[in-house]
């Protein structure tokens, strides 16, 4: 009786590919927490180093502005060399400086390490979520891409709840809030040691039967490449300037403004929680922070479950309009009832949880193999370029304009990202690695349907 055979798009779920999701959510855990606990411990610092608003800002947007340079270098690196050693070396630089941080005596030198940190982080954005993408089948592809977003949330809602705590041990209590990122850091760095190279990549390089080896000894024997034509030309055609291309600058476009629209009011209001909680009426009130961070958590799970109803753009034009009107709402109730303001914050709170999920899964469907990793490196440098300077002027907006108009402005810039969408949102739902990535193949509508029938395949040259 003959073995029946698969290909990676199609292949039976394993430990391996379990392997994979697992030290890829293990940096996003990382990635929550460290955002989480600086919230947290700039409570203590900030006092103790007697800090303005402006260096409370740089500080609390200094991971993201690493992010940024990070997902952009180290995106593009990997287009180059591959993914499996950017996902090692960047993480020994991100448990290094999560270490360090223990020992700082200034602002100064805080801001430097947690742009280290940010940097490493931005990095594996690019290259672990590429890694994750290229060995998933399709039938899982998105729910495995999703629940990066929920482990994320799951990290910084720990950080909340450890900082809570810890923040009772005295004076130094920072510090221990700091470099308590040091613990998953350090288990996801010595479980990547022998993570094997992407098999699509180095067909893409044309080391065909490397790939071969790789995805028979992980994957399967019964697994094969399936597309085994070699991308060295079309890489060399596309290169990183071929994200600005007339095939695909549309979707760079769009998978820029679509995440920066979205990180940009999540990161800054998360990032100064206490502080907008403390200005609506909620000083030292845990409940709301627990509530919070609860609807956060279920929000996450949730939108698994989005992702598996409706369509990608169908999902993303509805969250926008969610959370454009949540955030209207909350600027125009503030000094009104405590009560709705909550539940306005709360309905967006659930919603963008649920979104985010959308930030793992579009772009790396949005670019061909060839430069998947610059092109995801580049969407998330848009974004966390962005996310850090909204960062950096939410404090300074609080205080000089107060809470309704920095809401308000938090909102405009949701209605940027759903005019955006309702124009160039793609559908890449129920589509192979391959097809999903290829522009050519664009489905020109915007339906709830979830299956997007393609009658004619053609291949980017």
């Amino acid at each position: 009786m003959n073995e029946q055979k698969f290909t990676i798009d199609d292949a039976p779920f394993n430990k391996f590919h379990f392997r994979i999701a697992g030290l890829t959510f293990g940096s996003s855990f990382c990635d929550g927490y460290s955002l989480g606990i600086i919230a947290m411990a700039l409570t203590v610092f900030g006092p103790q180093m007697n800090m303005n608003a402006m260096w409370t800002g740089l500080i609390g947007s200094s991971a993201l502005i690493g992010l940024f340079a990070g997902s952009l270098l180290l995106g593009r690196l990997s287009d180059r060399v591959g993914r499996q050693k950017i996902f090692l070396v960047n993480f020994l630089l991100i448990t290094v400086a999560t270490i360090l941080q223990f020992f700082v005596s200034s602002p100064e030198e805080l801001f430097i390490l947690r742009l280290l940190i940010g940097f490493g982080l931005g990095g594996d954005y690019a290259v672990g979520t590429t890694l994750l993408a290229e060995f998933s089948p399709k039938k899982y592809r998105s729910s495995l891409l999703a629940s990066i977003n929920v482990v994320w949330t799951l990290g910084y809602v720990a950080s909340n709840f450890v900082g809570h705590y810890l923040g009772q041990v005295g004076s130094d209590s920072w510090r221990w809030m700091l470099v308590s990122a040091a613990i998953p850091a350090i288990v996801v760095l010595i479980l990547r040691i022998g993570t094997p190279e992407s098999p699509r990549w180095l067909v893409s390089m044309g080391r065909v039967e490397e790939a071969r080896q790789i995805v028979k000894k992980h994957l399967g024997s019964n697994v094969e490449m399936g597309e085994t034509t070699t991308g060295t030309e079309n890489q060399k055609t596309l290169g990183f300037r071929g994200l600005f291309s007339k095939k695909l600058r549309k979707r760079l476009a769009f998978g820029g403004i679509f995440k920066l629209t979205l990180v940009i009011p999540y990161f800054a209001i998360y990032t100064f929680l206490p502080s907008i909680l403390s200005t609506m009426g909620f000083e030292q009130n845990f409940f709301a922070d627990t509530m919070l961070n609860l609807f956060l958590l279920v929000g996450a799970i949730f939108g698994l479950w989005l992702l598996a109803k409706f369509s990608r753009r169908g999902f993303t034009i509805g969250a926008f309009t969610i959370l454009t009107v949540s955030l209207f709402s909350l600027s125009f109730l503030h000094n009104g009832s405590q009560f709705l303001m909550l539940i306005a914050f709360l309905i967006f709170t659930f919603f963008m949880s649920a979104a985010s999920n959308l930030t793992l899964v579009y772009p790396a469907e949005l670019f061909p193999t060839e430069i998947r990793g610059s092109g995801i490196g580049m969407v998330t440098a848009i974004s966390r370029i962005g996310s850090a300077i909204g960062t950096f002027l939410l404090p300074v907006s609080l205080s000089s304009f107060g809470l309704s108009a920095s809401m308000a402005g938090m909102a405009a810039i949701l209605l940027i990202g759903l005019i955006v969408s309702i124009a160039w949102a793609p559908e890449t739902k129920s589509l192979s690695l391959n097809d999903a990535s290829n522009p050519l193949l664009e489905a020109e509508h915007s339906s709830m349907e979830t299956d997007i029938p393609f009658t004619e395949k053609e291949k980017i040259t």
